[in-house]
């Protein structure tokens, strides 16, 4: 194959694969909520999903069971072999069983439905077929419309297995909404990595304070300001009143753009503007901070989540945000800089 051969064929995965979410999607309907509302019975009831299928179907299996656990939705995995060898002991009548099989035939998967039975739970079915066997064996079917796979045999779990986890996914996600699980719960469940520092620090821990931190009063010159900025050691400094109260802040941008300003006007003073001439006047180093500060600048309370952060220096493109307390008082800076070394970016 030539390169643009691969390409092109990469492409065309993609293309079967998207227009396998786009049918699924479509389907939506009253079989999903249902499972929703079953689901958000059985934890309810103090039961857990087990979630189960075989062959690549129990990869998306455990995937989707990690997803549940981890979103508040208590999971476990159940191996449709293991389980007619004694796993069956890990299930009990207050649970619910999501299945799954693309053809709804997966013997293994089938002949499991009786013995889950027996035991009281009710079936989630996820297939392809509605007219399939474990769709007929099921309290709930859930249709994954997807079309074919996009392997040139048809025959290699692609597209099927791409739509179930997606389904799967969308099941955890509304859960979240429909058990209003708070990030709080979520941080807890997720101790380690990037993810977990950010969701379980807070504020308090990333911020500067003390000589790390510029403050100075509205009265402040710039000079005053630029000389807090080069002892903290940061690129910017927040502007409070006598109570502590956030005013602005000025950073080192706002200082280059103010040289950058003053500069152009010096030139077009130079080339003879007479217009122009009044305003070329020497860095207003010993002005007022007040004068050139952002007023009422975004901040974040000192009780948020470095999370928060996060999407606030994502959204907003800034790169310095004061910190306050609930009555407005500065209490600290957060510096996008500091972020990595931090390790929750």
């Amino acid at each position: 194959m030539t390169d643009n051969e691969m390409i092109a064929r990469a492409k065309q995965v993609f293309a079967v694969e998207i227009e396998g979410l786009e049918k699924t999607r479509d389907s939506l309907g009253a079989s999903f909520v249902s499972a929703v509302r079953l689901i958000l019975d059985t934890v309810s009831d103090g039961g857990i999903v087990v979630v189960s299928g075989v062959g690549k179907n129990l990869h998306v299996a455990e995937k989707m069971s990690a997803i549940f656990s981890s979103t508040g939705t208590r999971s476990i995995v159940l191996n449709p072999v293991q389980a007619m060898h004694g796993d069956l002991g890990m299930v009990s009548a207050k649970d619910v069983l999501v299945a799954l099989s693309f053809s709804g035939e997966s013997a293994e998967v089938n002949n499991l439905i009786p013995a889950i039975r027996r035991h009281g739970l009710k079936v989630i079915s996820m297939t392809g077929r509605p007219d399939s066997t474990l769709a007929s064996l099921s309290d709930i079917h859930i249709e994954i419309p997807c079309g074919k796979e996009a392997c040139p045999f048809g025959m290699a779990p692609t597209n099927s297995t791409t739509a179930t986890m997606a389904m799967g996914d969308a099941l955890a996600m509304v859960l979240i909404d429909a058990q209003k699980f708070p990030v709080e719960d979520y941080a807890m469940n997720h101790p380690a990595g990037a993810i977990g520092r950010a969701l379980v620090m807070k504020v308090t821990d990333v911020m500067r304070t003390g000589e790390h931190l510029a403050k100075v009063g509205p009265e402040a010159t710039v000079l005053d300001a630029l000389m807090a900025m080069t002892k903290s050691k940061g690129g910017s400094a927040v502007v409070a009143d006598a109570d502590g109260k956030l005013l602005g802040i000025f950073t080192d941008g706002d200082f280059r753009r103010l040289v950058s300003e003053r500069k152009g006007m010096s030139d077009a003073s130079d080339a003879g503007d007479a217009g122009l001439s009044s305003l070329a006047t020497p860095m207003p180093l010993m002005s007022p901070i007040s004068r050139f500060m952002t007023r009422s600048p975004l901040f974040v309370y000192d009780d948020a989540y470095a999370a928060e952060l996060l999407k606030i220096f994502e959204k907003k493109r800034i790169d310095d945000l004061p910190v306050c307390d609930r009555s407005g008082r500065v209490v600290g800076l957060v510096d996008i800089q500091d972020l990595p070394k931090m390790k929750v970016l």
